[in-house]
């Protein structure tokens, strides 16, 4: 999964036949500069550059080239579904046009994508020749391929262990320092996960990385990233029924998307100091595992009663932050499949975004909507904080009243962040439930190109 090969993409135009994108404002004057035979078969199909449309242009040999209409979307989505469209093992070469060349091959890249790893692909994408300068685009969708892979890869073939081990050897691969906490270790620096861990019989990791840019000092930025890694969630003693369990191998889709977005910085060598740390565990069923109305004790200090093992997630990623904010970073950003109320509020393609600094959170959303990987925010509303009251313990992990399951989550989460700390909260999906253009079924990496975005504006202006 490291090496992430990305087959649809060639640097050699041998053989490549020409692939016109083309928007309705351009078509007309296009279609003047076409050989006739060619513009009356176009027109006699009536093509009209609609988004999605694609007709080849046949000559005496066969297909000589094909002409695309992208409409009016700039989304590098527009070009997500070529790959499997054109015909297999052909290749292909962008012609100039009112497009983004890194942003089409983006594009087409994310729609090539196939979990091949258990099963051999149904037939091979076609291939698109590399325009220059678009490597920052292929090194995005390298990322977002892996971070595809670790989603849809069975919770079998990956538990705590082994995703740990994949973020120490991704932080190895790039030169970061790295550190696997295990056993006593574990439990004595965090707490509330080894309580979530502790009924499975695969032991839980935390795996830390800490890089720095080649163009970093010890005083530049430190953006700090935590993911949630249940590698699968039953929900424990409140078990989920077993439709809500059937897609829980994705319940590390934050995870995934930290580590995705961790390698896309890494490998822009951004002049910034990285810190990254992913809870890895697995929230089962036994005679050890935690139980409703358990007190639990965090590293930031705080006792915690249990009001739903199934929300486990948060108590993950609540040791993490804590430590996280002992660093001072500039930032900490952390992404997770937390609660199913953010899908329900805002449907599988919107991660909510939760934020306590409106510099940050301004420069998210705008990064989102630039760049096409949108988030919506919700609101840190501090009248419902006193819903995780416990008589018990400092807090409940959960509320009693069935409302805003997404805000108290992330009010949970707030109470481990230090006044003055700024931090980005992503709840997300992590998952296509059916394939769309640029988006296969399965899992996905969501907000990552937006973070990384906000990231180099933020850090670049604090330079």
């Amino acid at each position: 999964m490291l090496e992430q090969a990305i087959d649809c993409v060639v640097t050699s135009a041998r053989d490549a036949r020409p692939l016109h994108p083309l928007r309705p404002a351009e078509l007309a004057q296009w279609l003047e500069r076409l050989a006739e035979p060619q513009g009356r078969y176009l027109a006699d199909l009536g093509f009209a550059a609609k988004p999605g449309e694609l007709q080849f242009l046949p000559d005496a040999t066969g297909i000589a080239g094909a002409v695309y209409g992208v409409g009016d979307d700039r989304s590098p989505l527009a070009f997500g579904d070529l790959a499997y469209r054109l015909p297999a093992g052909t290749t292909w070469q962008l012609q100039p046009g009112d497009y983004d060349a890194g942003s089409a091959m983006l594009g087409f890249c994310l729609g090539a994508y196939r979990y091949t790893s258990l099963k051999q692909a149904e037939r091979a994408p076609a291939r698109l020749v590399a325009p220059p300068d678009v490597a920052p685009s292929l090194s995005q969708a390298r990322a977002i391929w892996m971070g595809r892979d670790l989603i849809n890869t069975p919770a079998n073939l990956l538990g705590p262990v082994e995703l740990a081990d994949f973020a120490i050897a991704l932080g190895q691969r790039y030169g970061a320092a790295t550190h696997l906490a295990a056993g006593d270790a574990l439990a004595t620096a965090y707490p509330a996960v080894a309580a979530v861990g502790a009924g499975s019989a695969r032991p839980p990791r935390v795996a830390t990385l800490r890089w720095r840019g080649s163009g970093a000092h010890a005083d530049s930025p430190l953006v700090s990233l935590c993911g949630k890694g249940v590698c699968f969630d039953t929900g424990g003693y409140d078990l989920k029924p077993s439709a809500a369990m059937l897609r829980m191998k994705k319940d590390m889709g934050g995870a995934a998307s930290v580590l995705a977005l961790a390698r896309m910085i890494m490998e822009a060598d951004l002049p910034l100091r990285l810190a990254v740390r992913v809870g890895c565990v697995e929230n089962s069923v036994s005679g050890t595992a935690m139980r409703p109305l358990d007190v639990i004790r965090t590293r930031a200090g705080l006792t915690v009663e249990v009001g739903n093992t199934d929300a486990e997630g948060r108590l993950v990623l609540c040791d993490l932050l804590a430590e996280a904010a002992e660093e001072q970073p500039v930032v900490i950003i952390d992404c997770a499949t937390l609660t199913g109320a953010a899908r329900t509020a805002l449907g599988p393609d919107l991660p909510a975004l939760f934020c306590n600094d409106e510099t940050w959170a301004a420069s998210v959303l705008a990064a989102g909507d630039a760049c096409h990987d949108p988030l919506w925010r919700l609101p840190l509303w501090r009248g419902y904080d006193p819903w995780l009251s416990s008589s018990v313990a400092n807090m409940n992990n959960v509320s009693t009243k069935p409302f805003a399951g997404s805000i108290v989550a992330a009010l949970f989460l707030h109470r481990f962040i230090p006044t003055g700390t700024s931090w980005v909260h992503i709840d997300l999906y992590a998952w296509n439930d059916q394939s769309q253009s640029g988006r296969p079924e399965g899992g996905e990496v969501q907000a990552a190109r937006s973070m990384l975005q906000a990231i180099i504006q933020r850090t670049t202006s604090e330079n």
